[in-house]
């Protein structure tokens, strides 16, 4: 497997995805990346707009021949999940993404790739730089913060935008159309923390840590049904509780709302007999979790360390009824797939994603992303959500709603590219409907007669360290968009 971090290949998406990779772009930190990519448009004679959310709309004149074909969108969105193991030492605000490649595919060193959706920047730098490629007038619209809020496409005056046609640019799966998305809205259980003080109770520091999950998507891969760490922490802790007396003094897990958490830990004082007693539950629990995830999460253990990460300055521990809070909390949000769509098989309707849990100065903040296809469906679970907390005794509050894409039976987009497809393939292309959230719903609220579509190119294990890129699939679904933009001629 080669460490070195050089393509050396003859895709220019590869090539400019690699150069793309070298600038830091976290949510919420894409100001560099997005004035590299103005700065490489202006340079190609393209007009650029940005705003001041760091959005970009770059046009492209019509190739000749194609000056009085419809104006078409090409969408992505500038900003990465910023995902890394616990053993990776990367600091996302300045260094650069190194890339490891085997084979076919594109890794990143111990952390995310970015290929979501650096690969649909990547894409329209390779549109810009190909004078002679044959489309209709672009407008090439990259968005900010996608992955936490949508707040660019939110914030986005589409007032410059003249197409009606959008082909956006963040689908993970080569040979298949989405034509329809989940809406979603982010939710927030808080426990106010008040303390025992040291001297006050009995025990040693010690840490449960949940490891060795999956993770994933928390709409692409919910419907895989892997383990959710932070929901086995509460399920562990629910059960320890019932067997041995122990004090908490923290819990944590996840990074990322919108990924699936991988690990998970809680720190807790033991005496000697609860450890004892601790030990061994844990031993059978760690049996009955490997039975239950084995087709999933194969590598899913609870360990048990003497001392805390973080160490053990502060000396004091949750109070009693904070303690309760949190353990009910963590066992009975809702989690993963809630319904099927019984109409499109095999399609998650609703699901929710606890992603992750922290402590702060004053509360204890568990976050979770629900999604839908219906409006209804998330607004019962997050009314379910505010009766927990009120039955519990916390906070709760919600931020961040962000609609679905309704399916569009009368496009004259989706005809176009079905026959492009099967044209170079000589097979249909798959359509579909997401359960992950994309920008067309908002872009849709702004723009009601949009016509809109999604693909891109093979990625696995998105929004994880283990997250890779295939580079044939680049390379073919290139040439695809190639024929796509060159039958679009009006």
């Amino acid at each position: 497997m080669s460490q070195d971090n050089v393509y050396a290949g003859d895709s220019r998406v590869i090539r400019f995805f690699e150069e793309l990779s070298r600038i830091p772009r976290g949510s919420g930190n894409e100001k560099a990346v997005s004035d590299f990519v103005a700065d490489f448009a202006r340079a190609r004679n393209c007009a650029v707009l940005q705003d001041d959310r760091h959005n970009l709309i770059i046009r492209k004149p019509a190739a000749p021949g194609y000056e009085h074909a419809p104006i078409v969108i090409f969408q992505g969105h500038l900003d990465m999940v910023t995902e890394k193991n616990k053993s990776t030492v990367h600091d996302f605000t300045k260094d650069p993404i190194r890339f490891k490649i085997d084979g076919d595919m594109i890794y990143a060193q111990g952390t995310t790739l970015g290929a979501d959706n650096g690969i649909a920047v990547a894409t329209a730098m390779t549109i810009i730089d190909s004078p002679d490629m044959a489309h209709p007038e672009l407008e090439i619209l990259l968005t900010t913060e996608e992955e936490t809020s949508m707040g660019g496409a939110f914030k986005l005056d589409a007032s410059p935008l003249k197409g009606r046609m959008m082909i956006n640019f963040d689908s993970d799966r080569e040979g298949i159309l989405f034509v329809s998305s989940a809406g979603g809205i982010n939710t927030y259980h808080t426990v106010p923390l008040a303390w025992k003080e040291a001297g006050s109770f009995a025990g040693e520091p010690h840490t449960i840590a949940v490891q060795g999950l999956m993770g994933g998507h928390s709409g692409d891969d919910i419907i895989h049904e892997r383990g959710n760490a932070n929901k086995l922490l509460g399920r562990v802790l629910d059960d320890l509780r019932r067997h041995a007396a122990f004090e908490l003094a923290g819990v944590g897990g996840g990074m990322k709302v919108n990924a699936i958490p991988r690990e998970a830990e809680a720190a807790v004082y033991l005496d000697g007999a609860a450890k004892t007693a601790v030990e061994a539950r844990l031993a059978e629990l760690n049996g009955i979790l490997r039975d239950e995830f084995q087709a999933s999460d194969k590598g899913v253990s609870v360990t048990l360390q003497a001392g805390f990460d973080a160490g053990d300055s502060a000396g004091r521990a949750f109070a009693d009824d904070v303690k309760t809070a949190v353990i009910r909390l963590l066992a009975l949000i809702p989690n993963g797939v809630l319904s099927m769509d019984k109409a499109i098989g095999n399609l998650v309707r609703t699901s929710s994603n606890l992603g992750v849990v922290s402590v702060n100065e004053t509360h204890v903040v568990m976050q979770s992303l629900a999604r839908s296809s219906m409006r209804s469906q998330t607004d019962d679970v997050v009314r379910s959500m505010a009766t927990l907390a009120e039955a519990v005794g916390c906070e709760f509050r919600t931020d961040h709603y962000f609609p679905g894409w309704p399916y569009r039976a009368d496009s004259k987009l989706r005809p176009v590219i079905e026959a492009a497809y099967d044209k170079r393939f000589g097979k249909p292309i798959e359509i579909k409907a997401i359960h992950a959230g994309l920008e067309c719903g908002v872009l849709i609220e702004k723009m009601p007669d949009l016509d809109a579509v999604s693909f891109g190119p093979n990625m696995y294990e998105i929004h994880t360290p283990d997250e890779h890129l295939s580079i044939s699939s680049v390379e073919r679904t290139w040439a695809f968009l190639e024929d796509v933009l060159a039958a679009l001629k009006g």
